[in-house]
């Protein structure tokens, strides 16, 4: 990305590390708190990195942005996660440049999820991007990008099929209760924790099972008053956990701690017991399912089962990239521009230059001079005569780099370095 006048570095990278090689427990090694990523850009700036995207799901953790070398980053996820180096040579990734570029574009339109078509993404790289402008680290690179993939997300969801009903790790927990629970709409559910995960959760729970017997319980009761308020919904104190799990039959869990909270020394259980838990890294004890009539299905499993929908929508895949490629070869052309941005930015700036000694020279000689309407004109001819160089340097057939070299030594222009 040298030439392209975005970074003091050469290369824009991707490193992370996803559902395809991590399990669950890797994935959780590696899984940041929002403080985690608070700290890492505050680091990246220290470090002199002037671009990162920070995008962490359940599914994947990624960073995205320019380094001298793809160490940098990965050892700022070290450093921050309980991820160690050698785990992540094991199961992570790096991609350069262009590569990184397609790369997050499947990803931001759920190509890449755990569940094709699954578009949670979106909403982590708006909030990625808000908070790296928010840290001064979401150069025009980024910006194009982030703003280029959520457009082709947007027209992949309006004019595919790919998201056709319900595609998220959250739908696909209330399709496994709806198939594995018989009466679903006459047991008790409770929901512990309700983060995104656990609200869209409990939309769906409340759409396709019919059953108001569900409770919500959340470490901060407030934040479960806001979500019991919204459905109608019985909502506890964190204090009634054990009793609360005691009496229900569904027990899903979607907290966002950094170690297990449930756990089998929790469990005094009068009848059989369904746990779901959704959470990276997994909040449910291994041991759990030491206690008889426990049944224990991950995030993961959930991610692997498919039905008809799916199927329907792996058939839109040719259509979404499509509309990938489209959108991607306008961001290529944009990119393209950089290349001579500074360029016609020093020509402008030199064309100025003579244009103001003129009207100046011509106001002292000329008692009746209109110094104003000179001006405007003037302006008005270098807009044209610099948008005909750029329309120059965009056609393809032109050596873009014999030409910006001829216009700078003809105008001996300055051009500033990134």
């Amino acid at each position: 990305m040298k030439n392209y006048h975005i970074s003091r570095h050469n290369s824009f990278y991707t490193i992370g590390l996803s559902y395809v090689k991590a399990d669950a427990v890797l994935r959780g090694k590696f899984s940041l708190e929002e403080q985690a990523e608070e700290a890492i850009l505050q680091q990246a700036k220290v470090l002199g990195i002037d671009g990162l995207l920070i995008t962490a799901t359940c599914n994947r953790t990624e960073f995205h942005g320019f380094a001298q070398h793809p160490f940098q980053l990965i050892k700022l996820l070290c450093d921050h996660s309980r991820g160690s180096v050698e785990e992540f040579q094991e199961v992570g990734y790096i991609y350069k440049n262009y590569e990184a570029i397609d790369h997050l574009f499947r990803v931001g339109t759920g190509l890449d999820s755990q569940i094709l078509g699954d578009f949670e993404i979106t909403s982590q790289i708006k909030k990625g991007f808000a908070r790296s402008k928010k840290s001064g680290l979401a150069n025009p690179f980024l910006e194009r990008l982030c703003n280029t993939i959520l457009q082709a997300s947007k027209r992949i969801k309006n004019e595919t099929e790919l998201s056709s009903g319900a595609t998220s790790v959250a739908f696909a927990s209330v399709q496994y209760i709806l198939q594995e629970v018989p009466n679903i709409s006459e047991k008790d559910i409770l929901l512990f924790g309700t983060g995104k995960i656990g609200r869209n959760t409990c939309a769906n729970l409340l759409k396709h099972t019919q059953n108001t017997h569900i409770t919500l319980i959340n470490r901060t009761k407030d934040k479960a008053q806001k979500i019991g308020g919204k459905f109608n919904l019985l909502v506890k104190d964190y204090g009634d956990l054990q009793t609360e799990i005691r009496q229900t039959d569904v027990l899903i869990v979607a907290t966002a701690a950094q170690s297990p909270t449930i756990s089998k020394a929790l469990l005094h259980l009068k009848k059989p017991l369904l746990i779901l838990d959704l959470s990276i890294p997994k909040n449910v004890a291994d041991d759990v399912t030491d206690v008889p009539g426990v049944t224990l299905v991950h995030l993961d499993h959930l991610s692997q089962r498919t039905d008809e929908t799916l199927e329907r929508r792996k058939q839109d895949i040719p259509l979404a990239e499509k509309i990938i490629n489209e959108v991607r070869k306008d961001f290529i052309q944009w990119l393209e521009t950089r290349k001579f941005a500074p360029v016609i930015k020093a020509l402008k700036k030199k064309l100025n230059t003579m244009k103001d000694e003129e009207i100046n020279f011509q106001s002292k000689k000329l008692s009746d001079f209109n110094s104003e309407q000179a001006d405007i004109i003037s302006a008005r001819i270098i807009q044209k005569i610099t948008k005909q160089f750029a329309n120059h340097l965009k056609d393809t057939e032109v050596d873009a780099e014999d030409s910006l070299e001829l216009i700078q030594r003809v105008f001996q222009l300055e051009v500033d370095k990134p």
